[in-house]
C-alpha cells in the first residue's frame, strides 16, 4: 500500500473510515467504500480527486477502478469541484408535478447558471437529482446537509439570503 496515497487521506478521515471498516468483516473491508467515499469527499471540499479516490481504494484494498465506478454511479458523489453550497434539486415525477421546473427556473435565474454549473464565486452549484425522498412536501431541494420543502419562488429567496 502505498504510503503516498494514504497521506492522502487525513489522519481523521482515516480514523472515521476505520470506524465504519469494523463493522464488516475483516475479509470484507472493501464494503466501507462508500463512507469512506463520503469521508473523503468532505474532506476535499465536496468533490472527490482520481487521486483521492485511489486512495480510498488502496486504503480498503480493492481495485482503484472498483472505487471509481462507486464513485462514478451514485449522485451523492462529485467527480469535480462543487461550490461552498451544493443545491439538490429533486425533479422527480411528485416534485415536478408540485413546481420544481418552476425552482429550477428561479434558481437558474437568480443565481445566474444552469443545472450542473456553479456560480462564479464559487458559492453555489446547482444539481438535478432523482429523487430526495420528501414527495409529501414537493418541491424541494437540499442545501448541503439540509432539507428545504414547498419551495414558492419567495422561500427560494429567504433561503439563500440566509446563507453565509
Amino acid at each position: 500500500m502505498s504510503e503516498e496515497k494514504i497521506t492522502l487521506l487525513s489522519d481523521a478521515s482515516r480514523a472515521e473510515i476505520d470506524r465504519w471498516v469494523a463493522k464488516y468483516p475483516t475479509e470484507k473491508k472493501q464494503s466501507a467504500v462508500m463512507a469512506a467515499l463520503r469521508i473523503a469527499q468532505e474532506q476535499n471540499g465536496g468533490w472527490l480527486s482520481n487521486e483521492l479516490i485511489e486512495a480510498v481504494a488502496h486504503y480498503l484494498e480493492m481495485a482503484p477502478i472498483a472505487a471509481y465506478e462507486v464513485a462514478s454511479f451514485y449522485s451523492m458523489y462529485e467527480l469535480s469541484p462543487v461550490g461552498r453550497h451544493k443545491i439538490n434539486i429533486c425533479t422527480n415525477i411528485s416534485c415536478m408535478l408540485r413546481g420544481s421546473d418552476e425552482v429550477v427556473s428561479h434558481l437558474e435565474q437568480r443565481l445566474g447558471i444552469k443545472l450542473g454549473e456553479t456560480t462564479e464565486d464559487g458559492r453555489f452549484t446547482l444539481k438535478e437529482v432523482e429523487c430526495l425522498g420528501a414527495c409529501v412536501n414537493a418541491p424541494m431541494f437540499s442545501i448541503d446537509k439540509t432539507y428545504y420543502e414547498n419551495l414558492t419562488p419567495e422561500t427560494i429567496d429567504k433561503i439563500l439570503e440566509n446563507l453565509e
